[in-house]
């Protein structure tokens, strides 16, 4: 039972932000894809992807960069437009958790920063509730964050999880499953 609670508050908080992006648009069958279009469509919402796994806007932005620079660098060995989002999702994914790593890293020669504050509006445009669920969430493992984010947030279902994330679909739901149970506990505990 405590499992649902975090999980109706994962899905109402992360499913409010996924409302607020917007559908993702429809790319016209006549119209030859190009990268620019890909841009256009999908860039944001991979932004606000990358802001759920590595808390810091810039940091995210440049991983979102990185996702499309890469994918221009493959364009010739692209084989549809489907390919290309989930090759940029995954490169999201992936660059996060290289992001996350090499933060690890400098923590274990320099004493941990604070991480940046949300802006005013972020925080404006969620409820009290919401806003502890995102403060739980980034107190979760990495792998953690991923499955729910993705799941939640990105909307994918458990295979499009484990493709993005590259795992196996039982991880998906294990780990989904003690996430959830920790962001219970974490939503529990009084903040400091």
């Amino acid at each position: 039972m405590v499992e649902g609670n975090a999980e109706r508050s994962v899905e109402a908080t992360l499913g409010h932000l996924r409302t607020i992006d917007g559908p993702v648009p429809a790319q016209p069958p006549t119209a030859p894809l190009t990268l620019e279009d890909l841009y256009k469509q999908h860039r944001m919402r991979l932004v606000r992807l990358a802001i759920l796994l590595v808390d810091e806007p810039a940091t995210a932005e440049d991983v979102v960069q990185e996702a499309f620079a890469g994918l221009h660098r493959n364009w010739g060995r692209l084989r549809d437009a489907a390919a290309a989002v989930g090759y940029l999702r995954t490169a999201v994914v992936n660059g996060s958790r290289s992001v996350l790593r090499r933060r690890k890293t400098a923590r274990e020669y320099v004493p941990p920063h604070a991480v940046n504050a949300r802006s005013a509006e972020s925080l404006a445009m969620l409820s009290g509730e919401h806003q502890a669920v995102v403060n739980a969430l980034s107190k979760l493992p990495p792998r953690q964050r991923e499955v729910l984010v993705l799941r939640y947030y990105g909307g994918l279902s458990e295979a499009e999880i484990s493709e993005a994330a590259g795992i196996s679909k039982g991880t998906v739901k294990s780990t989904a499953s003690r996430a959830l149970e920790a962001l219970q506990r974490a939503m529990q505990t009084p903040q400091q």
